[in-house]
Formats: structure tokens, C-alpha cells, sequence
């Protein structure tokens, strides 16, 4: 669904979510692991594991798969269960539209159109 204007605000393309069962098993089943690592990582944290090297690195590990399960769960989320829409947005102005004027976009020329005849005479489809 779009609609045909294109003011402030407007729809430009609106495409329903899928909403996939397997997805939602999936994201049920990346939850459930991620608490058993949250639990894991705070039963480390307080029995003192990163006070030892290689307990500290192990609770790095558990931190880094934490964070990547939840990509994922986020992830699928975004792809399976939010809908895709193009909103038309208000355009900002540029530091070009601020400081220089529409006739002076393109520069001022150097030698006045000398070096174009040149151009022009070498090569015949040259554009300005």
C-alpha cells in the first residue's frame, strides 16, 4: 500500500509483517538461552570468577554470547514482526542552501570561456 503524495508525513510504501511461527519459536528459544546465560554470568560474577585470569576471560565468553544471542533475538524480531514503511520525511537544509546563492552553485569560471572553446574545439559533444 502507497499513497500518491508525497508531503510531510505520507506513506510512501507499506508492507505488512510476516509473522512467522517458526520465527516466533526461534525468538522463544533464544530467550530461554539467554536468561541461562544472564544467570550464568551473575552466578560467575558473584562467586568471584573474575578475580582469576581464566575466570575473567570465561565471563568475558559469557558476556560476548549474551550480547550476540540478543542480536540475533533482535534481529528476527525486526525482520519477522515489524512491518516495512517508507515515510516520507521533511528534507533539512544543507550547508549549501545556507551560505551560497542558486547562481553561484557552480563556481566562477577562471579564464571566461577560453579553456571551454578549447575543449569544444577538441571534442564536440563536450557539456557544460
Amino acid at each position: 500500500m502507497s499513497s500518491s503524495g508525497s508531503t510531510y508525513g505520507d506513506i510512501h510504501r507499506y508492507e505488512p509483517a510476516r509473522e512467522s511461527t517458526a520465527a516466533a519459536i526461534a525468538i522463544v528459544l533464544l530467550t530461554i538461552i539467554e536468561v541461562v546465560f544472564v544467570f550464568l554470568f551473575t552466578y560467575g560474577l558473584l562467586s568471584g570468577w573474575g578475580l582469576s585470569e581464566t575466570g575473567n576471560m570465561y565471563l568475558g565468553a559469557v558476556l560476548a554470547v549474551i550480547f550476540i544471542d540478543l542480536a540475533f533475538i533482535l534481529a528476527l524480531y525486526r525482520k519477522e514482526f515489524l512491518p516495512d514503511v517508507v515515510i516520507v520525511k521533511k528534507r533539512r537544509r544543507k550547508y549549501e542552501d545556507l551560505y551560497i546563492r542558486e547562481e553561484d552553485v557552480d563556481g566562477t569560471p577562471f579564464a571566461d570561456g577560453a579553456w571551454d572553446q578549447v575543449k569544444r574545439a577538441i571534442y564536440p559533444y563536450y557539456k557544460r
